[in-house]
């Protein structure tokens, strides 16, 4: 049996899953109109957003570990 192997991608930083996540929400976003569907994607973005303010809080230099 010819086991054929697939090409991995190369994985993306947590920083480009969200962005590309974020492109895709505005992309629906800009399809919709007022209502549920559109108030829970805009929900979804502001999480991304928070999500990313974390990151870029728990990488910061000044945060130090709790020993």
């Amino acid at each position: 049996m010819n086991k054929t192997r697939r090409k991995r991608a190369i994985p993306h930083s947590f920083d480009e899953n969200i962005a590309i996540a974020k492109a895709e929400l505005e992309a629906q976003l800009a399809k919709l109109k007022s209502g549920p569907a559109m108030e829970a994607i805009q929900e979804k973005i502001r999480q991304l957003e928070a999500a990313t303010h974390m990151n870029e809080w728990l990488r910061s230099p000044g945060l130090k570990s709790p020993n």
